[in-house]
């Protein structure tokens, strides 16, 4: 046992001089482009997203991939496939991606076609005549979301208009859908940085005097505070911003606040992301409220919530060490419980891939509910030239609250080809960010000119 807490204090400690990755600046609200040139640089993207779905199709052994939804009821491949100013599919819209070979050499890619009549069919049967694609993949899987958006009507209408010869040419590949989503390319990472950025600089300024007012301020107030910020921002949110006060709670976390009065010497966890040029941040970041009275006033956190949040930036360590490209999500799983364990330190893995949506295609490390193994999704395999979001807690006995406490920490990491490894893409938190009331602004006594 002496033995475990010394290499646990050597660990910790190890983390503190070698990491170092918190921002050394605070972060600053950036200017994102124009809508009008947000629209060119994301048609940019897709057109270099578009031009990979070939080589994706012979990855995967397939001619072709088939895809059709009615306005309203859409594919989640839509959402990465249209154009910028598209806002739904319109009538029935019907995409056909091909290898580019044969009959079908030089047209375009995809074939589309956008029709409420039964015009549609025949071309499309023509068209299929001419290519004679042996596979062609349809999204039906019954376990992967992003490769099982065709809605039964319009299976029925496939199965009643296409009939057997091409129906029995049809394939399940979800894969195709989930690699095409997840896989990033170069110039998503300049923007995305500036939407951690903004995500870092709304944390930084609503876990501030200049916003909590100790004794006043609710966490509901401060969610609602965050909404609106981002909304004179221009992003919004894929999700609701949930703020809660950590407390000892012997229930998995879940995904909404505590509607609390916040009160100094109270630890702060959000958990919220920002949406804008077609991705998603996924952030968890903690605060405390600093003790203001008494006979020892506090100028930091105390050293024993410190020790918590670097347990908790040491599993970021371990799970950046252990993704590698071609594991599959719970071999790294179970790496990483495994060293966390060996290393004496008591925690979840929960990670996830982040891009397109807040949760994203792609393979899962843990869930909330499964720390230990994930089925159909911890089984796919890390990819390459993606996004991932380091999701995890550490637990840690608090002795001044005889709690232990959950170190709740998430944030955005990005594959580095050069090295083969993970990177956070705006660093990391390793100090708490500190509300101190007696820096709130007092206000100017009212003084009769004599």
């Amino acid at each position: 046992m002496k033995v475990l807490a010394v290499q646990l204090a050597f660990v910790l400690w190890l983390s503190v001089i070698a990491a170092q990755l918190h921002p050394i600046k605070p972060a600053e609200y950036q200017r994102l482009p124009s809508l009008r040139e947000v629209a060119r640089i994301q048609d940019a993207w897709r057109g270099e997203r578009l031009s990979r779905i070939p080589s994706l199709l012979k990855k995967y052994d397939l001619d072709a991939w088939l895809i059709s939804q009615r306005e309203h009821g859409e594919d989640p491949i839509w959402w990465s496939i249209k154009n910028a100013t598209d806002f739904d599919a319109h009538r029935r819209t019907v995409v056909l991606f091909h290898t580019n070979t044969s009959s079908l050499k030089g047209q375009p890619n995809p074939i589309m076609w956008i029709d409420n009549t039964e015009n549609v069919w025949p071309e499309l049967r023509n068209t299929l005549d001419l290519y004679d694609p042996q596979r062609i993949a349809v999204n039906v899987d019954r376990d992967i979301a992003f490769g099982a958006g065709l809605h039964v009507g319009e299976l029925a209408v496939f199965e009643e208009q296409l009939g057997q010869k091409w129906m029995s040419r049809t394939v399940n590949e979800p894969m195709l859908a989930v690699e095409y989503i997840t896989t990033r390319v170069e110039g998503h990472l300049p923007y995305y940085r500036k939407l951690q950025e903004i995500t870092w600089a709304l944390i930084e300024e609503g876990f501030s005097h200049e916003i909590v007012e100790p004794g006043k301020t609710t966490t509901e107030d401060l969610e609602w505070w965050f909404r609106d910020k981002m909304q004179t921002l221009n992003v919004t949110t894929w999700n609701q911003p949930s703020i809660s006060v950590i407390v000892e709670d012997p229930t998995t976390p879940g995904w909404k606040g505590t509607n609390s009065i916040i009160q100094e010497g109270d630890l702060l966890h959000i958990d919220f992301g920002i949406t804008a040029m077609g991705m998603n941040t996924d952030t968890q970041h903690m605060a405390y409220v600093l003790r203001t009275d008494g006979a020892n006033p506090e100028s930091d956190a105390p050293e024993s919530l410190k020790q918590g949040l670097r347990k908790s930036n040491r599993m970021q360590d371990v799970v950046l060490e252990n993704m590698r490209v071609g594991l599959t999500g719970n071999e790294v799983l179970r790496r990483c419980m495994d060293q966390i364990k060996s290393e004496g330190i008591d925690g979840h893995f929960y990670s996830h891939p982040i891009g397109d949506w807040g949760h994203d295609a792609g393979a899962v490390i843990g869930f909330v509910n499964l720390p230990a193994d994930v089925p159909v999704l911890g089984e796919l395999l890390i990819l390459p030239n993606t996004y991932y979001s380091i999701e995890l807690h550490a637990y840690h006995f608090i002795p001044e609250m005889n709690q232990t406490l959950r170190f709740r920490q998430e944030e955005d990491a990005h594959w580095v080809a050069e090295t083969g490894e993970w990177e956070f893409v705006r660093g990391r938190q390793e100090r708490f960010h500190l509300i101190d009331a007696r820096r709130r602004k007092m206000p100017t006594p009212f003084v009769v000119q004599g």
